[in-house]
C-alpha cells in the first residue's frame, strides 16, 4: 500500500493508494466541527495533521435531512458552535424557519470562517487496523490515519424493534427518518409508537389532522419546571456512567423527561395524550394487545430513535459481548479497547452541547495520546 501525504481537494482514485494524515475526524455535523475547530486550534494543521470527511453533498450534518415543519420555534435548541454564535451567522429570521434550512446556513458558515474544508460527500465503507496504523476505505479512496474521531451520529442508524407480525401489516410503516409532513395522513388512523420529544411533536402534528392511537412501552415521564445546568448535568452523568461500563447508552428521554411545555399542555386539553402500553403483536389490519384487545389502523409511525452508526468500524472489535462500547477518557469520549479512536456525538455527547464539550476533550485527549 502506498501512502501519499494530501494536498487540499485531493481524492484517492486508485485502491493501492491512501491519503495519510495524523487523524480523521469522520462527519462534519455539530460533533466533528467542533472536534476539528479544537484540533485546529491546538495547532494542527488540516492535511498532514487531519482531515475531515463527510457522506452529505452539503454542509449540515443530520440537520439537512429532518421534515419541514420542524422550525426554529420547535427544535429544543440549537447551540452554539465553539468560536460562533449561531445568531451571528444567520441573519434574524422568524421562528417559522424551517431548522432543516438554518442550520445548515449556520454550519456552511462556520466551515468557512475556521477554513475547515470538508471532503464531500465520502462514503466511509469501513475501518481496520493496517500496520500499526488506521486504514479508511471509502466510496472516493483510502486514508491512511494514526488516530480517528467519529463524528457520525445517529441519523444513519434508525431503530425499529421487531414485533411479531410486523411483516404481515398491509398498512403503511415507517420510521421518524422518514417523516415529511402530517397532511399524508389525512382520514388514516396513524399509531404512533415511542416515549421521546419526537413522537410527541409528530403525535401533537397528526393528532390536528386524523385520529391517532400514542403507545409507549414505559410510562412517559413529564418534567415539571426548567431544565437547568444541574439537571443538564445529572442527566449525562447518568449516561456517562452507562457507557464507561460497557452498556449501551439509553435514550436521552430516559434520563431527561419530557418538558411540560404550552403544547404539551394544549395535546393533554384535546386528549391526544392518552397513552397505551406497548401492543404485543402486529396483524394484518392492526396491532393486538396480551389480553386479546384489538385495534385497525392504517400506519404505524415508529418513533423509537436511532443507534449509533458504527458499522464501519466493525473490523476493529470494539464493543463489549453486551453490544456497548466501554469508554474511557476525560468525557467519556476515548474507546478503552482502543485508545486511538474517540466517538463524540455518542452516549453522554448526543446532545448539540454535549457534543461541543466532547469535540474539545476528543481533540486534546486523542492529541495527547498520539505526542502531537
Amino acid at each position: 500500500m502506498i501512502e501519499t501525504v494530501f494536498e487540499p481537494d485531493q481524492v484517492a482514485p486508485d485502491a493501492h493508494v491512501a491519503i495519510k494524515t495524523e487523524i480523521l475526524v469522520i462527519g462534519a455535523g455539530q460533533a466533528g466541527l467542533s472536534s476539528a475547530y479544537h484540533l485546529k486550534r491546538r495547532g494542527l494543521a488540516q492535511g498532514k495533521g487531519f482531515i475531515i470527511l463527510d457522506r452529505n453533498p452539503e454542509p449540515g450534518g443530520a440537520w439537512q435531512h429532518r421534515w419541514p415543519s420542524l422550525t426554529l420555534s420547535t427544535v429544543n435548541r440549537i447551540h452554539d458552535l465553539p468560536g460562533m454564535k449561531f445568531a451571528d451567522a444567520v441573519e434574524k429570521q422568524s421562528d417559522t424557519v424551517q431548522a432543516a434550512v438554518a442550520v445548515p446556513q449556520y454550519f456552511a458558515a462556520y466551515e468557512e470562517a475556521f477554513e475547515l474544508p470538508v471532503f464531500r460527500p465520502v462514503n466511509v465503507k469501513v475501518v481496520c487496523e493496517r500496520g500499526g496504523r488506521l486504514r479508511v476505505e471509502t466510496d472516493r479512496g483510502n486514508f491512511s490515519a494514526r488516530g480517528l474521531i467519529n463524528a457520525t451520529g445517529t441519523w444513519e442508524t434508525p431503530y425499529i424493534p421487531d414485533y411479531p407480525g410486523k411483516d404481515r401489516f398491509k398498512g403503511r410503516q415507517l420510521h421518524t427518518r422518514d417523516y415529511r409532513t402530517a397532511d399524508e395522513f389525512v382520514d388514516q388512523h396513524v399509531v404512533i409508537v415511542g416515549g421521546g420529544i419526537s413522537a410527541i411533536q409528530l403525535l401533537n402534528e397528526i393528532s390536528g389532522v386524523t385520529t391517532t392511537t400514542w403507545v409507549t412501552r414505559h410510562e412517559p415521564r413529564f418534567r415539571q419546571g426548567p431544565f437547568d445546568e444541574e439537571a443538564g448535568r445529572k442527566a449525562v452523568a447518568l449516561v456517562e456512567e452507562r457507557v464507561r461500563a460497557g452498556l449501551p447508552p439509553n435514550s436521552v428521554v430516559s434520563v431527561t423527561g419530557l418538558p411540560v411545555t404550552p403544547a404539551i399542555e394544549a395535546m393533554r386539553a384535546r386528549g391526544v395524550l392518552e397513552r397505551l402500553p406497548m401492543f404485543s403483536e402486529i396483524t394484518e389490519d392492526g396491532v393486538r394487545w396480551a389480553d386479546g384487545t384489538q385495534l385497525t389502523a392504517d400506519v404505524i409511525l415508529w418513533c423509537t430513535g436511532f443507534r449509533g452508526s458504527l458499522d464501519h468500524l466493525a473490523p476493529l472489535m470494539l464493543r463489549e459481548p453486551g453490544g456497548g462500547i466501554t469508554m474511557t477518557g476525560r468525557l467519556a469520549t476515548q474507546v478503552a479497547r482502543d485508545p486511538r479512536i474517540h466517538l463524540v456525538g455518542y452516549g453522554p455527547s448526543a446532545s448539540t452541547i454535549g457534543a461541543n464539550r466532547a469535540g474539545s476533550a476528543a481533540a486534546t485527549g486523542l492529541m495527547s495520546y498520539l505526542e502531537l
